[in-house]
């Protein structure tokens, strides 16, 4: 069977059938590797256990776990959706788009609405509501907006450090089990192709530098850096920290600042004004965009007695239908990709039966 016609569009029977079975062996795989470990599986086991003991029963340190389990909760969400944004070798959810970038510009379109920074917690980071008395100590600045959704965005670049790591462990296994990842781009001749080329000799030349180069700006073929890593038997934690200081410092800082400097009010009203002057659909677009801002600073003044909007403007329900069919597509390329590997396999146990 051709792995590459394995998608639920033409066989959606077989490919579920291989999923689900790619998924069991992933699983017990998993299991079976951590069982390896078993001081480690056992700490785990202990803590979970232990935390969710301490989080249901009553007494003094209730509040501090139940605080300290709602905070890592908030950290983890964003290690997850950092991790679906780079795993699969580009193919991941775009949760930058999505997700961050939104919160980033949610805080900083209240910062200026509020003029403080000191949400009220809780209902912050869930929702956002101006405080009842503003902070002197605590100015609307670019780098105190920064300051407030830096944990969100570095923990979100963490989880993209985490996504790269598939890619180097393949090359490496491949490598160290006599294959090899073979000139990954040698026969292709578009940009693209010399694009793969020229990150591969800059991983290999570079080394540390290197890979904090690749990782510290937006980069697509950044995947081929991983592979080039493990490939040539790149240290571990030479690899990992190069990606993670690049990924979630130094990116970060720059993608936040850029989406604070987008979403300061006055350049808002600037691209409103810009926005109308479109001929024919200026004005169309215009409406929904000030429904939009309208409703989310009446949403921020909770406390005053002017009603709010509730049903939604026609932005937020288009936006909403894009966030779920970027969901559908991720789901969707998942379960092909490991349909297709549970093909993979099948076809080398055929072929080592014929040997």
């Amino acid at each position: 069977m051709d792995s590459e016609s394995l998608v639920l569009w033409r066989r959606p029977l077989t490919t579920l059938e291989y999923f689900f079975r790619e998924l069991i062996i992933l699983i017990s795989t998993g299991l079976q590797r951590l069982l390896a470990y078993k001081l480690l599986a056992l700490a785990i086991f202990i803590g979970i256990l232990g935390t969710i003991t301490t989080y249901y029963i009553s007494g003094p340190h209730q509040p501090f776990v139940q605080s300290a389990v709602l905070t890592l909760a908030w950290w983890g969400w964003w290690v997850v959706l950092g991790v679906c944004s780079s795993v699969g070798l580009g193919t991941g959810l775009h949760t930058f788009l999505l997700y961050l970038g939104p919160h980033i510009a949610r805080v900083t379109l209240a910062a200026y609405e509020c003029g403080a920074l000191n949400f009220p917690e809780p209902p912050y980071p869930n929702d956002i509501i101006c405080p009842a008395e503003i902070d002197p100590n605590n100015t609307v600045s670019i780098w105190n907006i920064m300051s407030k959704v830096r944990i969100e965005s570095m923990m979100w670049g963490i989880g993209t450090a985490l996504g790269e790591l598939p890619p180097y462990f393949m090359a490496r296994a491949a490598r160290l089990s006599g294959g090899g990842v073979a000139e990954l781009a040698a026969n292709d001749d578009s940009k693209t192709g010399r694009a793969k080329i020229m990150v591969q000799k800059l991983v290999q030349k570079v080394g540390f530098a290197g890979i904090l180069a690749c990782a510290s700006v937006p980069n697509p073929l950044f995947d081929l850096a991983g592979l080039t890593c493990g490939h040539f038997l790149v240290p571990f934690w030479t690899f990992f920290g190069a990606t993670v200081l690049g990924k979630a410092v130094i990116k970060m800082h720059i993608q936040k600042m850029f989406v604070i400097i987008a979403f300061n009010e006055t350049l808002v009203g600037q691209v409103l004004s810009w926005v109308e002057r479109i001929p024919y659909i200026g004005p169309k677009l215009e409406a929904p965009l000030l429904e939009f801002l309208r409703n989310q600073k009446a949403r921020l003044h909770k406390n005053d007695s002017a009603p709010i909007d509730n049903q939604g403007s026609v932005l937020s329900s288009l936006l909403e239908k894009f966030v779920l069919a970027m969901v559908v597509y991720f789901v969707v390329s998942i379960v092909n990709a490991l349909a297709q590997n549970y093909s993979k396999r099948l076809g080398k146990k055929k072929g080592k039966k014929r040997e």
